[in-house]
């Protein structure tokens, strides 16, 4: 914090997060989600004087955190509602959404690059740009309607979390092309390889080992004489639910970002492995608090990150690159989910359509790396805040269509056949 005092960090928080929660409110109000009402307030932040009188452009980095801890909170608590147990019941067509949801946007911006004279690595960048999905945007909305329970939040929640490791792979091949060099091949496998094993060994030992594990010290428990039961309760290590959960979802979250995956994957995976022992500790209520404080900040940061000033010179584009975004994602999406019915592959669709940040981050790694125009650049910032923004209102739109006004989780669980 060059410069920057603890009396400007403390009057930055105080008005960004009191114009988030008022633009949320006056969306919630308008029966939007508060989602569009924070990342507009961000918007706002960054394209009026507020950006200059707040000191924002001295230094961003304390709502950088603030922002990557909001979304790794956001995406743990998304996970406690989804145990590992019933990921598994949504896991082929998770898998199959997020395979068809990377492979079509990712060779419809390459041919739409490619086709307009640009270079083949900067066709590549724009495609995986497109192949990226926020989820921490449809994760908010899915758990302001209370439909985290769904079959369709399951699937898309599960099909985000396949969709970054595919979307990691893609990026990493991408990169080494770019990159050349002989050591290229060698690197992209080891990534994606790693990637993959770090996924899979957390819902190995997520779903099958810690359960055995947890099962085995529950019997020998109940197996101890009842003499011995108060020398047991004795010797007995208790921590309180929250620190534990806190712990678990710092580590993995490091733990991914670590191999090369987005920290949300590391949160999202703790979540579910949390899940599994919530009667045991239960601290869902407890993680409201944390939250209700550094969600808004994701969202403000989002907001933040558009320069309303740059897409004048590439407008048409931008706006055609956004719409082939949305329509490639539907259609992909929706077409891996089609088994559960057309209400719920709609909803699906609509659901893996925000690019958000993840978008920005491709982008700007072939910016750094000379591959990616200036021009281009702007236009992958703008399709990744149109589809974030636009999603909450396809999505609320998309659920409220199936179930109504006020969905409940008993007519919203549909199981997988």
């Amino acid at each position: 914090m060059d410069g920057t005092s603890i009396e400007t960090v403390l009057l930055q928080i105080l008005v960004l997060f009191t114009l988030a929660k008022i633009g949320g409110m006056l969306c919630e109000r308008l029966g939007i989600s508060s989602v569009i009402g924070e990342i507009t307030a961000g918007i706002v932040v960054a394209n009026t004087i507020l950006f200059q009188w707040l000191s924002l452009d001295v230094d961003l980095s304390v709502f950088e955190i603030f922002s990557e801890l909001g979304v790794i909170f956001l995406l743990f608590s998304v996970g406690l509602e989804t145990p590992f147990s019933e990921l598994r019941k949504v896991g082929k067509t998770a898998t199959l959404v997020a395979v068809l949801g990377v492979v079509i946007p990712f060779f419809a911006g390459f041919t739409l690059i490619m086709g307009l004279g640009d270079g083949q690595k900067e066709a590549m960048f724009i495609g995986a740009a497109m192949v990226a999905t926020s989820v921490g945007i449809t994760a908010r909305v899915i758990k302001d309607m209370d439909l985290t329970h769904s079959i369709e939040s399951r699937v898309i929640i599960g099909a985000a979390v396949i969709d970054d490791v595919l979307g990691m792979i893609v990026l990493a091949i991408v990169v080494g092309i770019a990159a050349g060099g002989s050591n290229g091949i060698i690197d992209i496998i080891l990534v994606s390889a790693t990637g993959v094993a770090f996924v899979l060994l957390v819902i190995f030992f997520g779903s099958i080992v810690l359960p055995k594990a947890r099962q085995r010290v529950s019997d020998r428990r109940s197996s101890v004489p009842e003499d011995d039961v108060v020398c047991v309760k004795k010797r007995k290590f208790t921590i309180s639910p929250l620190p534990l959960a806190i712990i678990v979802c710092l580590s993995l979250s490091f733990a991914a970002s670590h191999v090369g995956l987005a920290a949300i994957i590391g949160a999202f995976l703790a979540g579910m492995a949390f899940a599994e022992f919530k009667d045991k500790w239960p601290c869902d209520e407890e993680f409201q608090p944390i939250n209700a404080f550094l969600v808004p900040f994701f969202f403000l940061f989002v907001g933040m990150s558009v320069d309303l000033g740059s897409f004048g010179d590439v407008i048409v584009l931008a706006v055609a690159i956004t719409l082939l975004a949305i329509v490639t994602k539907y259609i992909g999406c929706g077409l891996g989910s089609l088994k559960l019915g057309r209400g719920s592959a709609n909803i699906v669709g609509v659901g893996m359509v925000p690019r958000g940040e993840v978008g920005i981050i491709v982008a700007t790694i072939g910016l750094n790396m000379e591959v990616v125009s200036q021009s281009l650049f702007s236009v992958v910032v703008f399709m990744s805040m149109a589809t974030t923004i636009v999603a909450p209102f396809l999505l609320t739109w998309a659920f409220r269509r199936k179930y109504g006004v006020c969905p409940t989780d008993s007519n919203a669980e549909v199981q997988e056949s």
